[in-house]
C-alpha cells in the first residue's frame, strides 16, 4: 500500500480529496472520485477488506428494500428477546441506550412509511449492478461477482405466506421472485436435499465470491489508479473559516483536502459535531462464522429465514452468520452467538465440519429508518457524508460513489436524495 504524509495549507488544496473509511462504501467513493480526476487519499486503521464488510452474508440483495421494521418482524421482537438463541437478541445493559433508537425504528412501522421507505430504496438498489461494473472492469480479477441468485428456505409454508405481502410490494416495484418446493430446492442445493419444502429464488441477486477480497480486490485497483491508502485513525477534520482543509490523524499526521467524505460506518459518529448533524446511528452487531473445510458444498448463498442466518459459500470457506445483537457502545463482542449459529447449521446439516473455525463479527451502521445518510454537511460545504447503510452497504457501495462523486462535482443527481438527508431525523422530534 502506497502511504504519503503531505503538509496541511492554510487553505483546501484544489483536486485534493480525502476519504475517511476504506471498507466497501468508501472504497467505492474513493474509485468514483478518481473517475471525476481528483488525487485521492483513503484513510482506515484496518487492512483493506478487514471491515464490517466482510463480515457478512456477502449478497448483493437488490430487492431487500423494505425497512427493517417491517409488521412481522415487530411481532417477532418480543420472543425473541426474551430467546437469547433466536436470530435477534438484547442485551440488559444496551436497552436505556438503544431505547431512543427503537422508538424511532417502531415510527417506520406504518405501511405508508413501510412503502414510501422502499420506494426511495429502489431508487439505490435498483442500479447497483450497472454502478458496479466499471469498478469491476477495471480490477484484475473478473470473477469478484459470482453470477448466481440467491436462496431462501423456509420451515414451512407460513413463513412463505407470512412474506408474500412484501413479495407482492417488491414485485410492484420491478423486483422478481419464484417459489420453490422441495424438489426445486434439491435440484439447485443438493447439500439441501429433503431438508427444506418449501423456498424462494430471487434472480435479481447475486453474491461475491468472496467479501474480504472484493472489498480488497477494489482497493488494490484504487491504489494501481495513482491512489493512496493510509492505515491510520482520522482524529478530526481540519477546517478553517466555515471549511474543511484535510483531516489530522491520531498519530498527529495531516493530510490536505479540498473535499472530505465521510464513509466510517459507525466510526463516521466522532464527526457528527464537527458535521454539525445529530443522526441516530446505532452499531448493531453482526456475527459469522467461516469454515476454511466445512465437509459440504454449496452452490448457492441460502438464506435460512426461520433461523435468521445465512450459509455464504466463499473462497476462503463457508461462511455462516446474520445474526443480530444489540448491544452498548463498547461492549465486547460476544462470540457464543456465532455457536449458536453453528450449533443450528449443524441441526440441519450434521455432517458439517466445525473443528476449524474462524470467528468474526461486523458492526452493522443502522438508521431507524434503514436508509443511509449520503448527502453534503451544511456546517461545512466540501465535507460529504455516506453512511449508515446498515446491511446494505455492499449491494449498495458502487451507487453511494456515484452519487458522492455527483455531488462533489456539482452535478444534480440522477437519483432523489431527500429521503436520504442527513437532517431528516430533526424534523418532527426525529420520528420522521
Amino acid at each position: 500500500m502506497s502511504e504519503a504524509q503531505l503538509p496541511v495549507p492554510e487553505q483546501a488544496v484544489s483536486g485534493v480529496a480525502v476519504v475517511i473509511g476504506g471498507g466497501i462504501v468508501g472504497v467505492c467513493c474513493a474509485l468514483y472520485l478518481q473517475r471525476e480526476g481528483f488525487q485521492v487519499t483513503l484513510i482506515d486503521p484496518a487492512a483493506p477488506g478487514d471491515s464490517t464488510a466482510k463480515w457478512s452474508c456477502g449478497q448483493m440483495a437488490v430487492s431487500e428494500v423494505i425497512p427493517l421494521s417491517k409488521p412481522g418482524i415487530l411481532k417477532k421482537i418480543p420472543a425473541w428477546l426474551l430467546n437469547q438463541k433466536g436470530p435477534l437478541a438484547l442485551r440488559p445493559s444496551a436497552l436505556p441506550g438503544i431505547l431512543p433508537w427503537f422508538l424511532r425504528f417502531i415510527a417506520c412501522a406504518r405501511h405508508s412509511k413501510i412503502v414510501e421507505i422502499a420506494q426511495a430504496m429502489t431508487t439505490l438498489t435498483s442500479h447497483a449492478y450497472e454502478d458496479y461494473a466499471p469498478l469491476l472492469e477495471a480490477c484484475a480479477d473478473k470473477s469478484l461477482l459470482g453470477q448466481r441468485p440467491i436462496i431462501e428456505v423456509f420451515d414451512s409454508a407460513d413463513g412463505i405466506v407470512h412474506e408474500r405481502p412484501h413479495l407482492e410490494l417488491r414485485k410492484s416495484l420491478g423486483f422478481r421472485s419464484e417459489e420453490l418446493d422441495s424438489d426445486d430446492i434439491a435440484d439447485l442445493e443438493p447439500t439441501l436435499a429433503g431438508k427444506f419444502k418449501h423456498g424462494l429464488i430471487f434472480p435479481d441477486w447475486r453474491a461475491v465470491n468472496d467479501t474480504e477480497g472484493f472489498i480488497a480486490a477494489l482497493t488494490e485497483s484504487f491504489i494501481k489508479q495513482g491512489g493512496v491508502r493510509v492505515l491510520g485513525e482520522v482524529k478530526r477534520i481540519v477546517e478553517l473559516s466555515g471549511i474543511a482543509t484535510g483531516v489530522e490523524l491520531s498519530n498527529g499526521a495531516r493530510y490536505p483536502a479540498s473535499q472530505v467524505v465521510v464513509a466510517a460506518g459507525t466510526g463516521s459518529r466522532k464527526f457528527f459535531d464537527q458535521l454539525g448533524v445529530n443522526i441516530p446511528l446505532a452499531g448493531i452487531a453482526g456475527y459469522q462464522a467461516v469454515l476454511p473445510n466445512p465437509g459440504v458444498e454449496f452452490r448457492h448463498s441460502v438464506i435460512y429465514a426461520d433461523g435468521g442466518f445465512c450459509f455464504s459459500p466463499m473462497t476462503r470457506g463457508l461462511q455462516i452468520g446474520g445474526t443480530i445483537e444489540f448491544a452498548a457502545a463498547n461492549a465486547e463482542p460476544n462470540f457464543k452467538r456465532a455457536d449458536i449459529i453453528l450449533e443450528k447449521a449443524k441441526n440441519i446439516l450434521p455432517q458439517l465440519q466445525t473443528g476449524d473455525v474462524e470467528y468474526g463479527i461486523g458492526y452493522r451502521p443502522f438508521l431507524p429508518d434503514t436508509k443511509p445518510v449520503i448527502d453534503r454537511s451544511a456546517r461545512l460545504p466540501n465535507v460529504f457524508m455516506a453512511f449508515g447503510h446498515g446491511q446494505l452497504g455492499l449491494t449498495l457501495g458502487a451507487t453511494t460513489g456515484r452519487l458522492i462523486a455527483d455531488l462533489v462535482a456539482g452535478r444534480p443527481t440522477p437519483q432523489d436524495l431527500t429521503p436520504f438527508s442527513a437532517n431528516r431525523f430533526s424534523l418532527i422530534g426525529g420520528l420522521t
